[in-house]
């Protein structure tokens, strides 16, 4: 079957991960937080915060500003926000395939981590859409946010390639029919594309 269009997860592949373990510990201890109390804080959130239930200030006043701190919410923010940093072969990549291909991103994240990352590295130049976790209410790796994004991009499941770096995710896609490729680097994945006719 034809493939016509690639879906990338956006953490981990074509740029860093946006607020995961490591990108939480190196925050948590520049501003000598209490790394457990913010762990489980952030564990009850999470969830409503890449969900789009709740905002990013929202989330920090849940996790961090519960108590006075000695910084404000626009430097942990700010913060949050550096911790973000391009893939750049796998960019140089994504934009060349996407002179040949529908593309979409479909992540989990919250909205405003979500609208930095796309508008400060210009993801919306190649990509079509955002199957986001915040804006459709569903996260990876349930097989309802990959029903969701096939429908809206109204694509076949077997016409489809998810592109992620964490195996669960992509075993998902495969389960309600759509091609897989877990991602480790341009190479890789240029020569896994290739072999599913998508290159």
């Amino acid at each position: 079957m034809t493939i016509r269009a690639l879906f990338w997860d956006i953490g981990g592949v074509l740029l860093t991960n946006g607020w995961d373990r490591e990108q939480r510990a190196e925050v948590v201890t520049r501003f000598g937080l209490d790394a457990s109390a913010f762990g489980e804080r952030h564990k009850l959130a999470v969830p409503e915060l890449e969900r789009g239930r709740m905002v990013l200030g929202e989330y920090m006043a849940q996790t961090v500003f519960y108590t006075p701190r000695d910084f404000t919410p626009d430097d942990f923010r700010a913060a949050m926000e550096a911790v973000s940093q391009p893939h750049l072969e796998t960019l140089a990549l994504a934009r060349e395939l996407g002179t040949r291909h529908r593309m979409y991103a479909l992540n989990n994240e919250g909205r405003d981590l979500n609208e930095y990352r796309v508008r400060t590295y210009g993801l919306n130049q190649f990509l079509l859409g955002f199957f986001t976790s915040c804006y459709l209410g569903v996260m990876k790796p349930g097989p309802a946010i990959y029903r969701l994004a096939l429908d809206l991009a109204h694509v076949r499941p077997g016409e489809a390639v998810m592109i992620d770096d964490r195996a669960q995710n992509v075993e998902a896609a495969r389960s309600v029919g759509m091609q897989g490729v877990l991602y480790e680097n341009a190479a890789q994945l240029r020569k896994a594309l290739a072999e599913l006719g998508a290159e």
